[in-house]
């Protein structure tokens, strides 16, 4: 049966007035959202979630349809047109993200072919990510997240809520949990355990985990998650080199997307070699499918941000969505005798009163360091992205400085 039926995707649609900056700051959030859940869905092997990629790789094309029409109204002489062609490209790619999210869901749908014990390889730091059903009786209906305090209490956060056919991609505190309302949540198994049973008044059953059945498996699912990160940091920072302006974030798309591209390529190698070794060669097939999609959201996001290369003015609309982000993601080069050389990055944070919260170092010799999967110490050199206020992100920028 079509896990998308009841969502008619076939339904004809008509222009509306909608705000192209309310359009590119949805298929942003969607984009980010579909290559986690996608992700996931292959990790954990699990079917509901891969359905729902699918439902939002629906909403995504039809966002991009209002996003063309949008900028196509929008385009009243040469100067518009030209200042509107990198939002253009920004609207497709966003779609071949989407696409490619659905290519890494029918892995897990139509049984492409994965190692059955994926699971069990799985880091320990890596967190659980489940969908549940809100029951009518659950004692988080009618409260906010910030009443319910689930982060605090559990280390669960809920990433998403989808409410029919309309998805809440970035529930704050004061978004209301209501009956029946999907809720999409992360953390640790325990956590999980119990929220989701108070969600949806039903236990928590995680899959059966098998023992590895291949050689080097937890190698390759490190890498599965690797590239994961790094493609999720790459989409995020395009959009950001684009809304900023920055050719410093620009520059930092391409250096993901060539760690991306030597990534997959090493997974290919794995891949082959294990299909060499394997019992059933075919049971491995999805992993093929897995590499190539990473690398089509690599390439996506720099397309993303190649009007910022070309030195084509932002468009107003751009600047309008900008004005209304309250977070900004930041570039800053560490110099010797700097502030914050020796400094160590705890959970994301610097030992400074900066509010900055940093989510990569690049070093030039060895490469990236997602500072979520560890902690570290900076070196003079390190290429530093950090999320934070703009008052934040000037004084982080004044403490790189020597």
């Amino acid at each position: 049966m079509d896990p998308l039926a009841d969502e008619a995707p076939s339904t004809p649609i008509e222009y509306e007035p909608v705000s192209v900056k309310d359009v590119l700051i949805e298929m942003k959030d969607t984009a980010e959202l579909l290559i986690d859940l996608a992700y996931s869905a292959v990790l954990h092997r699990n079917e509901d979630l891969a359905r729902e990629v699918l439902r939002l790789e629906s909403r995504m094309d039809l966002l991009e349809m209002r996003g063309r029409m949008s900028l196509m109204m929008a385009a009243r002489n040469p100067d518009d047109a030209e200042q509107l062609a990198p939002v253009l490209g920004i609207v497709a790619a966003a779609d071949q993200i989407s696409d490619a999210a659905g290519d890494i869901a029918k892995i897990v749908l139509e049984d492409i072919g994965l190692p059955d014990a994926m699971r069990a390889a799985l880091p320990e730091a890596v967190e659980t990510l489940v969908r549940g059903v809100v029951t009518t009786d659950s004692t988080y209906v009618a409260r906010t997240l910030k009443d319910i305090n689930l982060e605090s209490e559990t280390g669960v956060r809920v990433i998403a809520l989808r409410r029919g056919t309309e998805w809440l991609l970035n529930p704050g505190p004061e978004t209301t949990i209501e009956a029946e309302d999907v809720a999409f949540m992360r953390g640790p198994d325990a956590g999980i355990e119990e929220v989701y049973e108070t969600m949806t008044g039903t236990p928590h059953e995680p899959p059966v985990i098998d023992k590895p059945d291949l050689p080097d498996l937890e190698r390759a699912v490190d890498t599965i998650v690797l590239m994961k990160n790094l493609s999720e940091l790459a989409v995020d920072l395009a959009y950001s080199s684009v809304l900023f302006d920055s050719e410093g974030l620009a520059e930092e798309v391409q250096n993901l997307e060539v760690e991306v591209d030597a990534l997959e390529s090493r997974f290919e190698a794995w891949t082959l070699q294990a299909a060499a070794d394997a019992e059933d060669p075919v049971r491995l097939r999805g992993l093929i499918h897995l590499g190539s999609a990473t690398e089509v959201i690599s390439d996506a996001a720099v397309d993303i941000s190649e009007g910022v290369f070309r030195d084509i003015d932002v468009h107003p609309v751009v600047r309008m969505a900008v004005e209304e982000s309250d977070e900004i993601i930041a570039r800053v080069v560490v110099e010797a005798g700097s502030e914050l050389e020796g400094r160590t990055i705890t959970d994301g944070m610097p030992e400074t009163e900066t509010t900055m919260s940093v989510i990569a170092i690049r070093r030039p010799e060895e490469g990236w360091l997602l500072v979520g999967d560890a902690d570290a110490d900076v070196r003079a050199g390190d290429v530093l992205i950090a999320k934070g206020t703009r008052t934040a992100a000037a004084a982080f920028d004044e403490l790189s400085r020597g």
